[in-house]
């Protein structure tokens, strides 16, 4: 553990209202007294109550730098569980910085990313899981991953993880200390009785580990192509979800040579889209690149957007397109539907097996989205994210070991069909306790940890 004091401008550097510098270690108190005087001209932040502001100015020497609030946070009970100093100035760039430079004067070191969630972590008072919740608090872009983020930082996964912990640890226990007294243990009858606990184990590890693709769209939100033949009306749907004017318009056909790229928040859902060239044979050397990038996104894609123009004739391209989509997730969008249709529903279906969902959308006149929206969270959300008890992974790393634990669980099951020895389960009972262990950081090295929290912001 690094026991050096370090600082960094926790707020975003740019012009606004009030600027934060951060800083935490054992001299966090000192560092601050040779830069801070109170209204009467002096300082003595240690005797100071914890977790209490106080109005003063900051001092380069004899010269005043600016108009202060100090907070005063004493350990334990902080953030990092160490001392903490926050200095809240006026929020310039350059104040922030000329601050953020006397504190680094006066013996405190630049902080590195996510250094003081790091130490939050290192010194006990958060869990891994927790810690990587507080980078996806950070990076939420839909209301659903901000409520994920929450319950996890409110400890919803590791309480989970703990009790399953628990569980498996009770088992190792009782057949390891069966095996060694097996005159006072028996372990008649054990195995079934065991055979259920094990079930309801992996069950539970499962149920988490699939909740991983929901998870990943919540987080990263749902990487989605708009494809159609030209001029159906494929970047006015893309003008109407991001709601201004993203892409070029015209009546002529292939006007979108490129694809176009925006994220777009629905509320509880982010859609990555990505608006392509029309999808069609062409002689025309640049919009022939255009549609090849177009089947790439569409293959790479989580969500097809399959636009229609209800107002014409369906065309062998409508039928080559439904053949590049049948294995993703599909929308049919029926555009234009101001005009009078010439296509059914019906027929529209009979493009792509399985009955997908059909839409209806008037890009001219802007109808058509709530229900769209509506669609796409059903598809991939299909329910209410619960503010108290449910939780998504969305670590990647999670779902690995969550992975590995159930292939170690279901080594014991293996083990009890076969009819081995009991300590052929403990064995795998020890890999899977193992795996929960490093899920909250129990068991992780170095490396790892700080693999994770370099990915995190400056001051966090």
């Amino acid at each position: 553990m690094d026991n050096r004091t370090i600082a960094a401008i926790s707020t975003a550097l740019s012009e606004g209202g009030i600027g934060i510098i951060r800083i935490s270690g054992g001299e966090s108190f000192d560092i601050v007294n040779r830069i801070f005087r109170d209204k009467a001209g002096k300082a003595s932040l240690l005797s100071f109550k914890t977790h209490s502001i106080h109005y003063g100015f900051i001092y380069d020497g004899d010269d005043l730098i600016d108009e202060v609030m100090v907070s005063v946070m004493k350990a334990p009970n902080t953030f990092t569980r160490e001392d903490i100093v926050e200095i809240n100035c006026h929020g310039g760039v350059l104040v922030c910085r000329k601050i953020l430079e006397l504190v680094l004067d006066k013996g405190a070191f630049l902080a590195e990313p996510g250094e003081f969630t790091k130490r939050a972590f290192l010194n006990g008072r958060i869990d891994l899981s927790r810690a990587e919740a507080v980078m996806d608090l950070i990076s939420s872009k839909n209301s659903s991953a901000l409520t994920n983020s929450v319950n996890m930082l409110r400890g919803r996964l590791y309480d989970r993880i703990r009790s399953l912990r628990e569980k498996v640890l009770y088992e190792i226990a009782f057949i390891e200390s069966a095996l060694d007294d097996p005159e006072h243990i028996s372990l008649d009858g054990y195995p079934e009785k065991f055979s259920k606990t094990v079930d309801e184990i992996y069950a539970e590890v499962m149920r988490l580990y699939d909740s991983f693709d929901k998870g990943r769209f919540i987080k990263e939100g749902i990487n989605t192509v708009i494809v159609g033949k030209p001029n159906v009306g494929k970047s006015s749907l893309m003008n109407l979800l991001s709601g201004h004017e993203r892409a070029i318009v015209t009546e002529i056909p292939g006007t979108t040579r490129d694809t176009i790229e925006e994220q777009i928040n629905l509320g509880e859902v982010s859609l990555n889209l990505i608006d392509t060239a029309g999808i069609r044979e062409t002689d025309d050397r640049v919009e022939n690149i255009g549609v090849e990038r177009a089947r790439r996104f569409l293959d790479r894609s989580d969500l097809v957007l399959f636009t229609i123009d209800t107002s014409v004739p369906l065309t062998e391209e409508d039928r080559q397109i439904a053949s590049l989509s049948a294995q993703k997730k599909v929308i049919l969008v029926l555009n234009k539907s101001d005009r009078e249709p010439v296509v059914s529903a019906e027929d529209v279906r009979d493009l792509i097996p399985g009955d997908p969902p059909v839409v209806r959308v008037s890009a001219l006149e802007g109808t058509g989205v709530k229900k769209l929206t509506s669609v796409i969270r059903e598809m991939f959300l299909s329910g209410n994210i619960s503010s108290e008890s449910e939780v998504y992974i969305t670590s990647i790393r999670q779902a690995s070991e969550l992975k590995a634990v159930s292939e170690s669980l279901d080594m014991v099951r293996k083990s009890l069909e076969e009819g081995l020895p009991e300590d052929f389960y403990s064995i795998d009972l020890n890999n899977a306790y193992s795996g929960l262990s490093r899920i909250i950081g129990e068991q992780v090295d170095d490396d790892l940890v700080n693999e994770i929290f370099s990915k995190f912001c400056m001051g966090k």
